[in-house]
């Protein structure tokens, strides 16, 4: 079976999108309003627009929030090519991402993101696992309900912040809890800033693999997600997210293919 496109070229046909708050800065604060909310993109944060010849999704990042396919997915290979714009309209790094297995409530994270599985775009990060919980309408860290988790092998990597833990094929099982809702990239796979990347992600049952430009930096198991009544439960399906998070970004070539297995990723040879 051929890839579907689930971007035409032309217009949003199959996306709907959701605004967090007017001010982002205030997103982990204290906003001064409700979130903008669903189809209400009047500010052009989401857009087609022709970069480099041909038709892409822009995303601004001048608010923050996503983009999300109306259907969910699952046992899927999603390709997706990025580029970094010139912009950004935060005093952080670079900063985007591809959340995946999107459920629950628009905006239930602070208002702004469905609770998901982040296949992470920041800078030398690309590819890092997070996990998005519900923040449950309050504005606070302390409160958020990390509902969605993984586990992902580990190494000790003492050069990144805490957990300082990165993706390790064959490395410690590790699962994420609060506070350590991170793993980072196992390589730095991205392309100088301006070039077109391209993700790869592939995610069967409640397992997932993150591909950039080729490299496998990152394979999870045991996605779980909370239901109805609390309990754990395999994380499997949801909708997909691209974000608008502060900076421009560029989007093209999205396509979604069933699959019937996860691939094999390869031990690194020496040297």
């Amino acid at each position: 079976m051929a890839p579907k496109k689930l971007f035409n070229g032309r217009d949003l046909t199959g996306w709907d999108s959701w605004l967090g708050y007017t001010v982002p800065a205030t997103t982990y604060g204290t906003p001064s309003s409700a979130p903008i909310g669903l189809n209400q993109d009047t500010f052009g944060v989401f857009k087609v627009v022709t970069e480099d010849g041909a038709p892409a999704i822009y995303s601004s990042g001048k608010l923050f929030g996503g983009l999300l396919t109306k259907q969910s997915h699952r046992n899927y290979h999603l390709h997706v090519e990025y580029k970094w714009g010139a912009n950004t309209w935060t005093p952080m790094p670079r900063n985007n991402g591809v959340l995946y297995h999107s459920h629950g409530a628009y905006g239930a994270f602070f208002g702004t993101w469905m609770s998901a599985i982040e296949f992470e775009v920041v800078p030398h990060s690309v590819g890092m696992l997070l996990t998005v919980g519900d923040s449950k309408g309050k504005q606070s860290f302390e409160t958020v309900d990390w509902r969605v988790g993984a586990t992902v092998p580990v190494a000790n990597d003492p050069s990144i912040p805490y957990p300082s833990r990165r993706y390790f094929k064959g490395g410690l099982p590790s699962r994420l809890t609060f506070p350590t809702w991170n793993v980072d990239a196992g390589s730095d796979a991205e392309k100088p800033l301006g070039e077109w990347n391209s993700l790869d992600l592939y995610v069967f049952g409640d397992k997932s693999i993150h591909v950039v430009n080729g490299v496998p930096v990152m394979a999870a198991t045991s996605l779980t997600t909370k239901d109805a009544k609390g309990r754990t439960v395999p994380l499997t399906g949801g909708k997909i997210q691209l974000q608008s998070e502060g900076a421009e970004t560029y989007f093209r070539a999205i396509t979604i293919e069933p699959i019937s297995r996860l691939p094999t990723i390869a031990e690194r040879k020496p040297g």
